[in-house]
């Protein structure tokens, strides 16, 4: 690996529409590094990829009998996800389930062992029991596909089949469990986003239980980084960007194509990037700022969490660039477990800066831990996450061209005006996101349904009321009146990042994670401490109470 100097500078930006419900999306904030943890009994241990397999392995092998012990059917079985160990020897081990060879769609679950392997509870995205009178479905497969070929058409994709045939599962996410086909459309969607579909259709009736987008967008403009390192690596005679320092990730040029993965960018002299934007699709100066973008996010995890790479698994994603023409977009997609990045308006705004990559990749780790559905309630908090950790990765650069802040999009003037996209600490102040939680916040899209767990965070990192923080003001309410004071943005992202990857599970709604940040504040910092008792009192405040 050789790191170098890549020279870029701030290009313009550029506005996008999301999917479906046209929400604008915007990324992350942040300032100063954020550190791990180490003296915390109840933080996640650093494993080496063999410790990591041995112990998936180990789990794995032992999965029947975790099934019998917490009470699961003949016909259910645990696949291990994911393992995670804390410093004090705890293990919290994450499942899927199948039921009769099926998937069971919302069956995940997490059991919780101490180091002496004693059982300390299971957190489950359903605690209804997983159990069907049949898997043979009354309704055809090709009803199914029809049915997710016509939401697809509505999102502006024009496929004429389903990328395969529609798998039977059980759908036990929403209400009592029942047979159901998940059917997954591809094509483009309306904008030129590529399209990932997924419908869940009631194998009995033929009714449409839940739809919901694999790929998750972002949208923004490249923002000045000035000189940064990179990882890049020789190869004969030239140099390619080709981190493998972190994981092998390597930045491509699409050159205005949609699909596969480019090719390698290379340089003679490994100084890349000009500084400026340009309409050439050869361009480096977007290859420097999804590089940079990557690596920066890369450390933060590691660093701050002990997570090494997107699947904690020691390899990178990879990025794209130049997609399409005039696409005005970014998006993480699990298919090809990859960032992608359109250029813009005029093909030079590039869509690469710093806290889309943040944003976007985080959309991979949450993909990668608790998994949580993209809709409805679980959706906000899926969001959420990516802002809270996007925030984090801002902060971690410690930029002095691009200062930390809790104000979402700020450099992007999406409005106009100068204003940002959203705000954590008064979320209603972009005009659509909610403050507080409210008995119909799941019907709201995720993008504001996210407003009360970003106001949650800044209540619980920075507290509430006027005040001024790294030179940017900031006027937090609650709903019931009370006054919250911040326990730090550290400490927060540490319980954030506790519960999404212990407590949390596909559909978490807000009162389960307020539950859930509550069981990793205790297990960071105690049941009795300041950080625990002011996790509660910021739920509290965005009106989820106990």
């Amino acid at each position: 690996m050789s790191p170098h100097i890549a020279r870029h500078k701030r290009t313009t930006l550029a506005l996008a529409t999301a999917v479906a419900a046209g929400a604008l999306l915007s990324t992350a904030l942040g300032a100063g590094s954020a550190t791990a943890s180490p003296a915390l009994p109840g933080a996640p241990l650093l494993l080496s990829n063999t410790a990591r397999t041995a112990l998936i392995q180990e789990q794995q092998a032992g999965a029947a009998g975790t099934a019998r012990e917490i009470g699961l059917g003949a016909k259910e079985k645990l696949v291990v996800k994911d393992v995670v160990k804390d410093r004090d020897g705890t293990v919290h081990t994450r499942y899927e389930r199948t039921y009769d060879g099926l998937p069971v769609l919302g069956g995940d679950l997490v059991v919780h062992r101490s180091e002496s392997g004693a059982s300390q509870g299971v957190t489950r995205a359903t605690n209804a029991a997983v159990k069907v009178a049949t898997v043979t479905p009354k309704v055809e497969a090709a009803r199914a596909e029809a049915q997710a070929l016509s939401a697809a058409k509505d999102a502006g994709s024009s496929k004429a089949a389903a990328d395969s045939a529609p798998r039977k599962v059980v759908w036990a996410a929403t209400g009592k469990p029942v047979l159901a086909y998940e059917t997954v459309v591809g094509g483009l969607q309306d904008d030129g986003t590529p399209n990932e579909l997924h419908v869940i259709t009631d194998a009995a009736t033929g009714a449409k239980l839940y739809e919901y987008q694999g790929i998750e967008t972002g949208s923004g403009k490249s923002l000045y980084s000035g000189e940064v390192t990179l990882g890049t690596t020789k190869s004969g005679s030239s140099y390619e960007l080709h981190d493998t320092g972190r994981g092998g990730h390597k930045t491509y040029n699409l050159a205005r194509g949609t699909s596969g993965t480019g090719t390698l960018f290379t340089d003679a002299d490994d100084a890349w990037g000009t500084g400026t934007a340009s309409a050439d699709a050869q361009d480096q100066t977007a290859a420097v700022d999804a590089a940079y973008g990557a690596q920066t996010t890369w450390d933060f995890y590691k660093e701050t969490f002990g997570r090494s790479g997107i699947k904690n698994d020691g390899k990178a994603a990879y990025s794209r660039v130049h997609y399409g023409n005039n696409y005005v977009n970014a998006f993480w997609s699990d298919a090809c477990f990859c960032m992608t990045y359109g250029d813009g308006t005029g093909n030079t705004n590039p869509l690469t800066s710093l806290d889309v990559a943040g944003h976007e990749m985080s959309h991979g780790v949450t993909s990668n831990t608790a998994g949580l559905n993209y809709s409805g309630e679980s959706g906000g908090l899926n969001e959420a996450t990516s802002d809270i950790f996007g925030t984090g990765v801002e902060y971690f650069a410690n930029s002095s061209a691009d200062k930390g802040d809790y104000l979402i999009g700020e450099k992007i003037d999406i409005n106009g005006d100068g204003t940002p996209l959203r705000y954590m600490d008064k979320p209603s102040k972009d005009g659509a996101s909610k403050d507080y939680w409210s008995s119909g916040l799941g019907g709201v899209d995720v993008h504001y349904s996210s407003g009360p767990a970003n106001h949650f965070f800044f209540l619980l990192a920075e507290g509430s009321g006027a005040r001024t923080v790294d030179g940017v003001q900031y006027d937090s309410p609650t709903s019931d009146g009370s006054t919250v004071t911040g326990i730090g943005r550290e400490k927060a992202l540490q319980i954030w990042y506790k519960a999404l990857t212990t407590y949390m599970t596909s559909t978490t709604n807000y009162k389960a994670a307020r539950t859930a940040t509550l069981s990793a504040a205790s297990d960071l910092y105690g049941a009795d401490s300041t950080e625990y008792k002011t996790v509660g009192a910021a739920w509290t405040a965005i009106n989820v109470g106990g």
